[in-house]
């Protein structure tokens, strides 16, 4: 028995500390190694870079300060691991029990942090203000939150436009209980609407933000920036989308503001300055035929929405059903 472990023993490969050590050296590289590039091999794993100027310099406020802290880490843990592996016991050091006070070690890490906090806090601040001055926009709009749904107000050159932007009724109808339609099916479930917000890019468009009933919240995390809406208050917030980046942008409410909450979707269609101005002209036509038109008979108010209803309305009655029916239900 004893021959045979000695033959074992003798064969197996051994390991030394310093090979162990080397080792984890060698682990810890290759994590260092891959979480640089970890921004850009898996961006689902960072913080989105967003489509607008504000976003863009969040981004690279964050960025700074995650590359400042890697090498903070870097710094600290190399010199943890250095003094591991040089000062052990197993190498015969022996610990210094005179060394009770070091002025000059406290003022080095006393200074060193300061600066880096100096450092950061500059172009932080310079962002900071930079995201609350909403002068020099090209168009304005009053954004006001109800229960549960948007109201937008055009000012400017593009007054008179306004309208209502609510849950669209494919999501509408698949929400409703006991419906038979898999949501799964819907285009941009609880995420669509029946009027989008319609801003161009390159513009800086500013939003005042207000509430009619309760406190909500506008919020597109493509555009990097969050505006409580408060009853009797007016917020500012400007969004300034890159030009190359026009398309349809989503978000929702952030603020808990009833129990419809979860369906009062956001979303922005941001289009080049030229379709912009096409649009506009479109929206303002119409609304000068709807001025022009004759005023029909006493009757006709009443009886031509109901008619248009009757002819919109699908055949399942939970279509016709509000959205708090099936919140109650």
């Amino acid at each position: 028995m004893n021959l045979n472990r000695l033959t074992v023993n003798h064969i197996r490969p051994t390991r030394t500390r310093g090979a162990v050590l080397r080792r984890a050296l060698g682990l810890l590289a290759a994590s260092l190694l891959a979480g640089s590039t970890g921004a850009q091999a898996f961006p689902a794993m960072n913080m989105p870079v967003g489509v607008t100027v504000l976003s863009h310099d969040i981004y690279r406020i964050h960025m700074e300060v995650l590359w400042v802290c890697v090498a903070i880490a870097v710094a600290v843990f190399g010199v943890m691991i250095t003094a591991l592996i040089r000062f052990r016991h197993s190498k015969g050091a022996v610990p210094d029990t005179t060394m009770t006070h070091s002025t000059a070690a406290e003022v080095i890490w006393t200074i060193i942090p300061v600066l880096i906090l100096v450092a950061l806090a500059i172009p932080a601040a310079r962002t900071m203000i930079k995201i609350d001055d909403t002068t020099h926009a090209g168009l304005t709009i009053r954004v006001t939150g109800y229960q549960w749904k948007w109201h937008y107000t055009y000012l400017g050159d593009a007054s008179g436009i306004r309208f209502f932007s609510t849950l669209s009724q494919n999501s509408n109808f698949a929400s409703q209980l006991d419906s038979g339609i898999d949501p799964r099916t819907v285009p941009h479930y609880l995420l669509s609407v029946d009027h989008p917000l319609v801003i161009p890019s390159g513009v800086k468009v500013r939003l005042l933000i207000t509430s009619a009933d309760v406190i909500h919240a506008w919020w597109v995390p493509a555009f990097g920036v969050k505006r409580s809406a408060i009853p009797g208050f007016i917020n500012e917030l400007w969004v300034k989308v890159l030009p190359g980046h026009e398309g349809v942008y989503r978000g929702q409410c952030a603020a808990l503001c009833g129990r419809g909450h979860g369906f009062m979707p956001i979303v922005v269609d941001v289009k080049t300055p030229a379709d912009f101005a096409k649009w506009v002209a479109a929206q303002k036509a119409a609304l000068k035929q709807a001025s022009a038109a004759p005023v029909p008979a006493a009757t006709a108010p009443n009886e031509a929405p109901v008619a248009r209803a009757r002819i919109a309305a699908p055949a399942s009655p939970l279509a016709r059903r509000p959205l708090t029916a099936r919140i109650s239900d």
